[in-house]
């Protein structure tokens, strides 16, 4: 039995770990088929406060799970299959078709970006390909960016882009936003933005590793044409990493969201953190801090059932 057991292993994940670990709590952590959460596929890392100038997520991710396995956390790239309550405990099913029990469980899986499956498209993301325009928007000063999307997220990443980008162009598919109309009317009005209607993006330029423009291709008239950028944003949208959770045990939003307010669920034993419940700030610190508190909770909980 598991005193400990969290699921993912990003910066909500790895936190929770090192607090628990600390605690001596000897917690276990999966990480999943992303090990490092989707920070390590972030080139550099500008925000996370202690850094000066900076630092690889990748690095960043390796040194939060280092720090959590010196006070005696183990990570596993096993696979998190299903997660169900068992008496006053928890049974969670592996991908090799193990099973653990565990005295409490944290869950912190975070959520993928969606992208276009477009060829190339994996190993230029930090490399002009971005799915965090708050993340990675300074990087690209005096640039040419493109932002995929329509909805209030497209809008607000472009707005934002403006602040560095010399050019945003938002490449949507119909020809009219789903966005809500204040934000639309806001992007409409800035004059760094131009808009691309009914228009996708069906290939990816790069030169020398980078993104070094796209291909636009009408959705009507199928005609294409080549744009030239140095910056690609997908603001279509993230997935929450639940597909484990039996239906039911949780309640989740229209976007398929944990929906719990703060890091508690009304399950005893059962903690959330991080991007699987916050589709809102989905920013490193945040995702850091909830993980803290969620393993706080759980040490208090073991407390008081003299775990």
């Amino acid at each position: 039995m598991e005193s400990v057991a969290i699921i993912g292993s990003g910066c909500a994940g790895a936190t929770a770990a090192i607090y628990t670990a600390r605690a001596d709590l000897s917690p276990v952590v999966y990480e999943g088929l992303q090990p490092g959460g989707q920070l390590t596929t972030t080139s550099v890392i500008e925000n996370y406060p202690g850094f000066v100038d900076g630092i690889d997520g990748f690095e960043l991710m390796s040194h939060m799970k280092s720090q959590a396995m010196r006070f005696g956390a183990r990570f596993t790239s096993d696979k998190v299959l299903s997660l169900e309550r068992t008496g006053d405990h928890f049974t969670i099913t592996l991908g090799g078709g193990n099973r653990v029990e565990a005295q409490v469980v944290i869950i912190a899986s975070g959520a993928s970006a969606r992208y276009l499956g477009l060829p190339g498209e994996e190993h230029l993301i930090g490399h002009g390909l971005s799915s965090c325009a708050t993340c990675d928007g300074a990087f690209f000063r005096d640039q040419r960016v493109v932002v995929v999307g329509g909805g209030d997220t497209a809008m607000e990443d472009a707005i934002f882009l403006t602040r560095f980008a010399r050019e945003v162009v938002i490449a949507h598919r119909r020809d009219t936003l789903r966005a809500s109309k204040i934000m639309g009317d806001r992007a409409k009005a800035n004059p760094k933005i131009t808009f691309a209607w009914n228009t996708e993006v069906v290939e990816i330029k790069e030169e020398g590793g980078q993104v070094a423009g796209v291909v636009f291709q009408d959705t009507k008239t199928k005609e294409r044409r080549d744009h030239a950028c140095e910056g690609l944003f997908m603001a279509i949208g993230h997935v929450p990493n639940t597909d484990f959770l039996p239906h039911g045990l949780l309640p989740l939003d229209e976007l398929g969201y944990i929906d719990v307010k703060g890091v508690v669920t009304d399950i005893p034993g059962l903690f959330v953190a991080g991007d699987v419940a916050d589709h809102h700030y989905r920013q490193a610190v945040t995702a850091a801090g909830e993980g803290c508190k969620a393993a706080l909770e759980a040490e208090a909980y073991l407390s008081e059932k003299g775990l």
